[in-house]
């Protein structure tokens, strides 16, 4: 990862995104002019202050397509400015409105701030940065409710599904009372708040607006269209990622709310080990129906495999999900002319068409057997392996000579005398002589 600073501030981050709950860890370095440059082998991604996603020469990386910069709206807005009557009305619109969330929301005092037919702010690496820091609070397709709407000169705040700060943010800090009894002013049930907050600004002060023209202007985040729970979430995912999920598909790369979109819940659920990975195995079907197993770490699909009546299983492993979650829309590892498919087990060829499999060798790939005629010194020429033959004097036996033996040879078998038949034994010089006695056991001599 490489980046450079001039004149405007640079940023790059390592490709993830947000999905199911679960928030992916980000590595943001910050550079500055003239200090260093940092190289590393990680997807990255160069994001401008106005949080747009530019095509990196280093890289091609980018981030997940749901923190990306909006397309503003184009509502007209009336000149005449918001009268109370008007806001009064408009706050009953608009108090107890739901609708879904077309992108993850984050928990926080501040929240997101959205620019009537503006920007949002922030995005991109920003945006990533705030979810990851304080949390998730809403992911898309979830329904949200309006529970407070502030109206002040030139900006509406909505707190949505409680909003992000407790109900009494300074007197649960408050404690009345003499000497050691002490009771707090308002009771608190100690339990954090998980809401968000939205902020709609306008440039100078807030037009006379009517409660639809504010949905409209909300639309890039919140749709409050009436829909269910299956058409809010595949609204916020890409065509191809939506088309499979209604046509009940699991791609590898799904996050498990998408499995459960598409699938439901599964007949049953195994929990095992892949060597030092833990997995979790969805069970959908049984048989003599077809039967599909979608295996699980984390909150990523890593491996599918539909068995089927008749027919060999297929087995699915290359992440199609990724891809489709870039801004660029680009996949995750484009096919390449030079693609090459290896088949396992026994290969059916075609005669006419294909031809033979190899013998097996220990040779590589184009290595060559060397020959007589080689113009290389170094390699001889193969030829087969002959061992030493064995001479006819050669006694691998034979007893090694005595020390006093100045001559060192050692005796022939012929020189050797053999004792005639019916002559006594003698044993050799040096060695002990034993005679019989009469109590039945040798007696040295």
């Amino acid at each position: 990862m490489k980046a450079s600073f001039a004149g405007c501030r640079v940023l790059e981050i390592q490709g993830t995104y947000v999905s199911g709950g679960i928030v992916r860890r980000t590595v943001l370095c910050c550079l500055f002019a003239g200090l260093f440059s940092v190289h590393a082998g990680a997807q990255a991604i160069t994001i401008d202050t106005s949080g747009r996603a530019v095509n990196n020469p280093g890289g091609g990386g980018t981030v997940d397509r749901r923190y990306t910069q909006i397309e503003p709206t184009k509502i007209a807005l009336p000149q005449s400015e918001l009268d109370a009557k008007t806001r009064i009305e408009l706050m009953r619109f608009l108090q107890s409105d739901q609708g879904f969330a077309m992108r993850p929301f984050p928990k926080g005092h501040h929240g997101l701030t959205l620019v009537a037919n503006g920007k949002l702010e922030p995005a991109g690496e920003a945006y990533l940065s705030m979810v990851t820091s304080n949390g998730l609070s809403a992911k898309p397709g979830d329904r949200l409710v309006i529970t407070d709407v502030k109206i002040d000169r030139n900006k509406m705040v909505f707190d949505l599904n409680g909003g992000p700060d407790p109900r009494h943010r300074f007197l649960r800090h408050i404690q009345v009372g003499a000497g050691p009894d002490m009771n707090p002013v308002v009771q608190d049930d100690g339990q954090e708040p998980g809401g968000a907050r939205l902020t709609l600004a306008f440039k100078e002060r807030i037009p006379e607006l009517t409660g639809k023209q504010v949905e409209a202007l909300l639309a890039p985040l919140i749709s409050f269209e009436v829909k269910t729970p299956i058409q809010a979430f595949t609204d916020t995912l890409p065509p191809k990622l939506k088309e499979a999920i209604l046509d009940h598909n699991v791609l590898v790369g799904m996050s498990t709310d998408m499995v459960l979109f598409a699938k439901g819940q599964p007949q049953s659920k195994v929990r095992e080990m892949d060597g030092q990975m833990p997995f979790e195995e969805w069970i959908y079907g049984k048989a003599p129906s077809d039967i599909e197993f979608v295996r699980i770490n984390g909150n990523r699909v890593i491996r599918v495999e539909i068995a089927k009546v008749g027919k060999p299983p297929q087995i699915f492993t290359q992440d199609e999900v990724e891809g489709m979650m870039r801004t660029d829309g680009t996949p995750l590892s484009p096919e390449t002319a030079d693609a090459h498919t290896v088949r396992l087990g026994d290969v059916q060829r075609d005669p006419d068409k294909q031809a033979p499999a190899a013998p097996p060798s220990l040779r590589k790939e184009g290595e060559t057997i060397p020959s007589n005629d080689s113009k290389d010194s170094r390699v001889g020429v193969m030829k087969p392996v002959q061992f030493p033959k064995q001479q006819p004097d050669d006694e691998p036996n034979a007893r090694p000579a005595a020390p006093g033996d100045a001559s060192g040879a050692q005796p022939s078998p012929a020189s050797q005398s053999t004792p005639p038949a019916g002559a006594p034994q003698t044993a050799p010089t040096g060695a002990p002589q034993y005679t019989q006695s009469g109590t039945g056991g040798p007696t040295p001599q």
